[in-house]
């Protein structure tokens, strides 16, 4: 069997209400716009659901797919797929996953590009391989891996996107009712801002598990300051508290507080992930399938058991594809207790399959059949690149 085509989809679908709903003055983020800031974060957003897919295609037929986490300028990762990866594997048996992943992390490995848009390009590819490998074996990604610990997935629902504490109060009382174990709010916005919010939100879901995300906004002094009100209410867990690469930091952060330190999409690699783990910088482990590959996420699950670190997969904008591929991998990890579950953004998400994945507020459930279990809708994925 060998690797005939590699085709990329660059996808920006249009939104009623952009990724973490409106800006905190009220107002929503237009289309018009192109990329914003959504003060006081500093990365760049956009009012679009953005993505970037691939297909491998064999000579006997057989079609993988992979979804690289683009939320901003999918157009360059296409672009390192297009002219560089993709036409290497051209030739190649993509039953080979490892020797693959190898081949194409180590074709600009000496110029540092194990990282950033390069390491997306190659997460999108080899989860396209492990599908392909699996509908070559005709068994689900998860049994390839070892098999699966679970096929239900529990989760936590992610942002409480309104800009008001009576908003997000709101919503999480709609989640519980709903069946929610666990909500994460979006801090970042002051000490004291989070922590009303938290306790807003704790007030209107009694008995709801609270997650705090501050976006990398806080000093360590700050963070220890927010870290140890959050130990006394007994959060879940406290994501991206400091600049992401104070690994000091967070390792002091971390051995100061009960609450787990969360860390993990900003990162792509075992490398990476080694050096959080060894300083004791993290309690909760957090890579992104979609950013990571199939193969490095399983690697770096290996390296979190051997710390005793628990692994929860980030997902946020990705649409199906990173979608079944996070669950995979979350469903082959021993010590996994939930996955990010996106409210607005599994709708976009099932638009390019044919049949939706079981997703709700108390989880999902992993989809059987062989590859990732899920089965592309190429005419929609046509109509969403052709308008975007």
């Amino acid at each position: 069997m060998q690797i005939t085509q590699v085709t990329t989809y660059v996808i920006k679908q249009p939104t009623e209400s952009a990724y973490l709903g409106k800006l905190d003055d009220g107002t929503a983020p237009s289309a018009d716009d192109g990329y914003f800031v959504r003060s006081p974060w500093r990365s760049l957003y956009s009012a679009h659901m953005e993505t970037v897919l691939v297909s491998v295609t064999t000579d006997e037929g057989l079609e993988g797919w992979g979804e690289a986490l683009a939320p901003v300028g999918p157009e360059v990762v296409a672009a390192i797929i297009d002219r560089m990866l993709g036409p290497w594997l051209i030739g190649r048996d993509p039953r080979a996953v490892r020797p693959l992943w190898d081949g194409m992390r180590d074709l600009m490995r000496e110029r540092g590009h194990l990282v950033g848009h390069q390491a997306d390009a190659l997460a999108a590819l080899d989860t396209a391989l492990w599908d392909l490998a699996g509908k070559a074996a005709g068994l689900p990604v998860a049994q390839l891996l070892g098999g699966a610990y679970r096929t239900d997935i529990p989760v936590y629902v992610s942002g409480l996107p309104e800009p008001t504490d009576e908003g997000r109060s709101r919503l999480a009382a709609d989640w519980a009712a709903k069946g929610a174990f666990a909500v994460k709010i979006a801090a970042g916005k002051g000490v004291d801002a989070d922590l009303a919010t938290v306790d807003a939100v704790a007030a209107a879901a009694p008995g709801v598990r609270i997650a705090v995300d501050a976006h990398w906004a806080y000093s360590l002094a700050e963070a220890l300051e927010l870290g140890r009100e959050l130990d006394r209410r007994r959060a879940l867990f406290f994501e991206a508290p400091m600049a992401p690469e104070d690994i000091e930091g967070h390792r002091d952060l971390a051995a100061r507080l009960t609450t787990p330190v969360a860390v993990g999409e900003a990162m792509r690699n075992r490398y990476e992930f080694r050096d959080w783990l060894s300083r004791r910088a993290l309690g909760l482990a957090q890579p992104d399938v979609a950013r990571t590959g199939i193969t490095e996420a399983v690697t770096i699950a290996t390296l979190a058991d051997a710390h005793h670190v628990p692994v929860a997969c980030h997902h946020s904008v990705g649409l199906g594809v990173a979608m079944a591929a996070g669950l995979h991998v979350s469903a082959a990890i021993a010590d996994s207790p939930f996955f990010e579950f996106q409210p607005t953004t599994v709708p976009f998400a099932q638009n390019i399959l044919r049949t939706p994945l079981t997703a709700g507020p108390a989880g999902f459930t992993l989809p059987e059949g062989a590859g990732l279990g899920i089965e592309i809708n190429r005419e929609a994925v046509l109509a969403l690149t052709q308008g975007s």
